[in-house]
């Protein structure tokens, strides 16, 4: 509920502050003295675009903050989903900056307008004879219907499911649609796949074969030069390795009488093992080493596939081309085991349209049974406000397809006239009409769930006197449960109000302000009177203000 309201410096209100209690709160006041204007400050905190024409002093700040009980009205899921810290006195705050840029605030926190909006709908509803078009709409409809069905929690369960089945629809189409272009491509992919599975790529193999290649490419040379390193280490009479052992003995023989020979003789003996060494290995090199054409082409053709892939692919070396395969074999694999996702899905969404399949029938089911009480009890409050001859056909059409409320269509068919036909309420309901019948259907679904603060904005226009004690008596009741506000210019209507406030102007320092204030006891008396006689209050005036009030 609303418990606290502050307005400063929009339009003609220069600072207010009131507070709210529960039950039936009455604003009253000539035309034109700003209850329009309260109705608009209000409206900011419910994320109504801010328009910087509204503020009064166009150098300052405009400021609207409202606080509200919300213990009862289990938000704590909307405050967690939107990040916002929850608090059971919740203050909601809008500014309009001087450079025409607007600000909003819940508890202190940022937020968008977008978010101002779905929490102020849980929170008060402004309802005046424009806005009776809400009762046209499916989805009120359905919840006018549900409430009586009891079906808040069924529809919970149902609209839970319909989004998992929608989420998971949406996903085996995606999945269909990966399927028909996987398969453009599979034989493709499936071909330069086995390309380069057949090419057995080694890491690190094609620094190996060119080696190799050019060691079979190049057989005879090799051959030729290994023999004359042979002979140039080996010859008898001047090979290298001879005269470097003749070098040895000689220094050898001087290693006895110097450490200077010493050194010398031990690098020599060192140069000679070395080369020992080598001529070994040269000499089995050369006895190892024999022309294989057959290997040469081999090695050729592994190279010239190598060679061709990597252009093919645009790759640099193997390590490349491995990757590719890698990517190659997962879109193989992906494309030859999509069948078994989409049959898992599709298995799935079987399921979940069982289960959905079922809780819309449930639906189907209660709404049914409440039908008929619920257009007995409009007809019933109708007669009571003025419209013996209301009667309503609501008729209810199984449809094929999941909707956000079950697989019904709902028509509301009204006739006001006795022997009439029936219609659409928009076609057939007046604007008085449709303003009764939007306040019997508000009253009917205070009696079945929380319904947020709801505040009347002269609903009662062109009512009679007898009518509208009837309208006081509905909104009495509907404030047992809730909170509830009406701006009226009715006396019958004001006096049965638990507290009464005066929307008034007055002119302070050459300027007209808007003023709101609580009226007390004997003030109320005066002011009924006032709406009943006018100013010149007549004796007579003040007695019927005086009975209404008792």
């Amino acid at each position: 509920m609303l418990t606290n309201l502050s307005i400063k410096n929009y339009a003609l209100i220069e600072d207010l502050q009131i507070s709210f209690n529960n039950g039936l709160s009455i604003i009253t006041g000539e035309t034109g003295a700003g209850k329009s204007i309260l109705l608009g400050g209000l409206s900011l905190i419910l994320g109504k675009r801010a328009d910087i024409s509204s503020v009064k002093n166009a150098s300052k700040k405009c400021i609207v903050e409202a606080t509200f009980d919300i213990a009862n009205y289990n938000l704590k899921r909307f405050f967690k989903e939107e990040d916002l810290d929850y608090e059971s006195e919740t203050i909601i705050r809008r500014e309009i900056l001087p450079s025409g840029k607007s600000r909003a605030f819940i508890n202190d926190s940022p937020v968008n307008l977008s978010i101002l909006t779905q929490l102020g709908n849980y929170l008060i509803d402004i309802h005046s004879q424009h806005q009776t078009l809400e009762l046209t709409n499916d989805d009120f409809q359905f919840q006018i219907i549900d409430a009586l069905a009891n079906n808040i929690a069924l529809l919970e369960d149902y609209k839970t499911t319909l989004k998992s089945f929608n989420t998971l629809k949406n996903e085996l189409q995606s999945l269909k649609l990966q399927k028909a272009e996987a398969l453009k491509e599979y034989d493709y992919n499936l071909f330069l796949f086995n390309e380069l599975e057949e090419a057995q790529l080694v890491l690190g193999e094609l620094q190996d074969l060119e080696n190799e290649y050019e060691s079979l490419n190049n057989v005879e040379e090799i051959k030729e030069e290994l023999l004359l390193s042979n002979q140039l280490l080996s010859e008898e009479q001047i090979g290298i390795l001879n005269n470097i052992t003749l070098l040895k003995n000689s220094l050898q023989k001087l290693s006895t009488l110097s450490k200077t020979y010493l050194e010398l003789y031990n690098r020599v003996n060192s140069v000679l093992i070395e080369l020992d060494d080598v001529f070994g290995e040269i000499e089995n090199a050369h006895g190892n080493l024999e022309a294989n054409p057959n290997r040469l082409e081999e090695v050729n053709n592994k190279l010239q596939k190598i060679h061709n892939l990597l252009l093919k692919h645009s790759a640099l070396d193997i390590d490349e081309l491995i990757n590719i395969k890698e990517e190659l074999s997962n879109k193989v694999l992906a494309t030859e085991t999509i069948d078994n996702n989409i049959h898992e899905k599709e298995s799935a969404l079987k399921e979940l349209e069982l289960s959905l399949n079922n809780l819309a029938v449930n639906l189907h089911k209660k709404r049914n049974k409440a039908i008929p009480e619920l257009s007995n009890q409009l007809e019933h409050i109708l007669a009571d406000l003025g419209m013996e001859n209301a009667k309503f056909n609501i008729l209810m059409i199984k449809e094929d397809d999941f909707s956000n409320n079950g697989k019904d269509k709902l028509s509301f068919l009204f006739t006001a006239n006795k022997g009439g036909e029936f219609k659409p309420l928009k076609k057939a309901a007046s604007g008085g009409e449709l303003s009764r019948i939007m306040l019997a259907v508000k009253s009917i679904l205070a009696k079945y769930i929380q319904l947020p603060s709801i505040m009347f904005d002269e609903i009662d226009t062109g009512v009679s006197g007898e009518i509208s004690n009837k309208m006081a008596a509905i909104m009495q009741q509907m404030s047992k449960s809730m909170q509830v506000f009406t701006i009226t210019h009715l006396p019958q209507i004001a006096a049965k109000g638990d507290t009464h406030f005066k929307v008034f102007k007055e002119d302070i320092d050459n300027k007209t302000i808007t003023q709101m204030v609580r009226l007390n006891a004997d003030e109320r008396i005066v002011e009924i009177a006032q709406m009943l006689g006018g100013k010149e209050m007549s004796t007579s005036a003040i007695a019927h203000a005086k009975q209404l009030l008792n």
